[in-house]
């Protein structure tokens, strides 16, 4: 299964941000105290990465997933790999539903009654089929889930992530993007470009809305990872994919969980509207 959203809380009483000035604020390493976090959906893929990179930072970690049994294992594995205290839960439920979108928030309230520190909108789908062939249902699965449902969770989410922002340490919604919604796909994926591309500029309009109110809103626009998403063509094309990219690699755990926790911790707490590429170098190589 994959993990759509990630959600992130404490182990420890909410955290208020000290002043930026104070010498005990904290930057990012292996004593930042992250919070609750909040990750629909990922037992695999990236959002598999980022929660295990969040729990071994000490994060207490919400999984989403539709497949119950596998969003418990996922769940159950990444707690083993925890450290300083972080640990991960099961909340499975389908983005695609509404009605189990809400009721995912009111679970998730009644577990974290005093707010959420991290949201992160993972959920993702793609349909491999050309302009000839695409169907017009398609278009919804893939529009819904990688563009509509990341609304409609950080709209449910805001009442939690406003218990917990603070003007120095504001909550985060970290939302997962592509280089396929800055480029042209080298391959013809039409409405997951679509989906990303409108997902990165909602990002920056929600930086707007929800800055006054505490709450940061950036995007991780991925390159080529190990997922399920991307099996196929790495089996089919992976040497020549490893060969166009500037760093001769793709990309690994470490280089997404790594950028999520610098826009989770102090560190990122002023990074708001963001686009930051996880790419190698991708998007920037031109293909005439």
């Amino acid at each position: 299964m994959d993990v759509n959203n990630l959600f992130s809380t404490a182990h420890h009483p909410p955290r208020r941000a000290k002043s930026s000035s104070s010498p005990e604020a904290s930057f990012l390493n292996s004593n930042t105290p992250f919070p609750q976090l909040t990750l629909p959906p990922g037992a695999k893929g990236i959002g598999r990465m980022i929660a295990q990179g969040f729990v071994e930072n000490g994060a207490k970690v919400y999984l989403n997933g539709r497949d119950a049994a596998a969003c418990t294992s996922a769940a159950a594995e990444l707690t083993s790999l925890a450290r300083n205290g972080g640990s991960a839960h099961a909340l499975p439920g389908d983005l695609q539903d509404l009605a189990q979108v809400q009721d995912l928030v009111r679970r998730l309230t009644d577990l974290e009654p005093t707010g959420l520190h991290v949201l992160v909108n993972n959920a993702g789908a793609a349909w491999g089929a050309d302009i000839d062939s695409f169907p017009d249902h398609a278009w919804n699965k893939v529009l819904t889930l990688n563009l509509h449902r990341v609304f409609t969770l950080t709209q449910l989410c805001l009442p939690l992530l406003e218990k917990i922002a603070s003007q120095d340490d504001p909550a985060r919604v970290i939302h997962l993007g592509s280089i396929d919604g800055i480029r042209v796909p080298t391959v013809s994926n039409i409405a997951y470009a679509a989906s990303k591309a409108g997902l990165h500029h909602m990002s920056s309009v929600l930086a707007k809305e929800l800055g006054p109110r505490y709450i940061t809103s950036n995007v991780l626009a991925c390159g080529p990872f190990a997922t399920k998403m991307m099996r196929a063509t790495l089996d089919s094309a992976g040497e020549y994919i490893r060969s166009e990219l500037p760093l001769r690699r793709i990309g690994t755990p470490e280089d997404v969980a790594g950028a999520s926790l610098f826009l989770a911790s102090r560190a990122g707490a002023f990074c708001n509207g963001a686009l930051i590429r996880i790419d190698g170098g991708a998007s920037n190589v031109a293909k005439l």
